[in-house]
């Protein structure tokens, strides 16, 4: 039975160091700031968009070309 219990405790302190290193390197993070975030988020929505205009002109494109081919 005590040797149950030796087990447990090993455990429970294996688990209590992790959960103190997972606290000490959250410290160590750098969160960008609100002024960062709206940036970027600014940068991705623009460039999807782009992105997204590109494929449709080119899938439109595409299109038309194989209708102009396949109707000789």
């Amino acid at each position: 039975m005590s040797e149950n219990n030796a087990t447990k405790t090993a455990q429970e302190s294996k688990v209590s160091s992790f959960i103190k290193g997972v606290k000490a390197e959250f410290n160590k993070i750098m969160w960008p700031s609100r002024e960062d975030i709206t940036k970027q988020t600014t940068a991705v929505v623009i460039i999807s968009v782009i992105i997204g205009a590109l494929i449709a002109v080119f899938d439109y494109a595409f299109g038309y070309l194989i209708n102009f081919i396949t109707k000789i």
